[in-house]
């Protein structure tokens, strides 16, 4: 395997962007044109990457190429290199511009009303000229982008359990959340829903990936049951909302989320049988990467 003086040697930036855009297009002539390389140029330069590395990073098939299993991790190495050039890039030239760089954060919806919202406005107190952008996205979506590097910051929950090896994480509390449905919906009635109601329940839901999804899965799945074949999966909190007021559907929100939307009168908290995730469910977590 390749020193640390070795690579820092032999490994240019043009061989990062290079791999990159093999890793997007998988072929060749069109990583070539993308890097804006003649194809003998970039196929030396594969050839010479191969060399510095001392194993094959693809497999050359007949209709492209494909990376072999090392040669994923010299891919992500360089997308992360790159990701840091760009951020390191931008920051300079906003303070070369007087700025005061950024900090992009990525967080769930559920952490954004309360813990962000204050972390956010007490930044921005101390150091008003930094650019701050937020993303709001589900939390294995926020945990990629760290992993990535695309964001600075991410407050979410683990996606799976390995997680915790590759990233600086805090525990921050507990999110409490609640199944809601729209004020006049049938089992807003109901003193306590049965698992057999909620079976036979429209539900909106967010992807598979998502813990809160995991969990309601896991529920179901425990009370030997299957998962509510009327749903509509999404990621967007507004189009969930404006989807429980438009039919009978209910979801499973953050309470922080939904707070407003309780007390304007417009959602109504129905009652869970499941005392055991709602409505406290597990830790938010604000993770940094390393």
């Amino acid at each position: 395997m390749p020193s640390f003086t070795h690579l820092v040697g032999r490994l240019r930036f043009r061989h990062l962007a290079l791999l990159a855009a093999l890793d997007e297009h998988r072929n060749l002539r069109r990583a070539a044109d993308a890097v804006h390389l003649a194809q003998p140029s970039a196929t030396k330069l594969v050839h010479d990457l191969e060399l510095v590395f001392s194993f094959p990073l693809f497999e050359r098939l007949p209709r492209g190429m494909q990376p072999t299993e090392l040669g994923i991790e010299v891919l992500a190495f360089a997308h992360r290199m790159l990701v840091d050039l760009e951020r390191f890039s931008q920051d300079l030239e906003s303070k070369r511009k007087g700025g005061f760089g950024q900090l992009v954060i990525g967080a769930i919806m559920g952490a954004a009303p309360d813990v962000v919202a204050r972390a956010m406005a007490d930044i921005k107190r101390r150091r008003p000229l930094l650019a701050v952008k937020l993303l709001g996205e589900t939390s294995d979506e926020i945990l990629g982008l760290l992993i990535a590097r695309r964001i600075d910051l991410a407050v979410g929950r683990f996606s799976n359990a390995s997680q915790h090896n590759t990233i600086d994480y805090e525990d921050l509390g507990n999110e409490p959340l609640c199944i809601v449905a729209r004020c006049d919906h049938p089992l807003s009635r109901s003193r306590r829903l049965d698992l057999r109601e909620l079976e036979q329940t429209p539900w909106v839901l967010q992807p598979l990936t998502s813990p809160a999804r995991q969990i309601i899965e896991q529920e179901f799945g425990q009370a030997g049951m299957m998962t509510p074949a009327n749903l509509v999966e999404c990621t967007s909190i507004f189009a969930t909302l404006q989807l429980l007021q438009k039919s009978d559907a209910v979801t499973m929100l953050p309470e922080s989320v939904v707070r407003d939307h309780l007390q304007a009168g417009l959602l109504v908290r129905c009652r869970s049988p499941w005392a055991r995730v709602c409505p406290d469910l597990g830790s938010c977590r604000d993770a940094v990467s390393p």
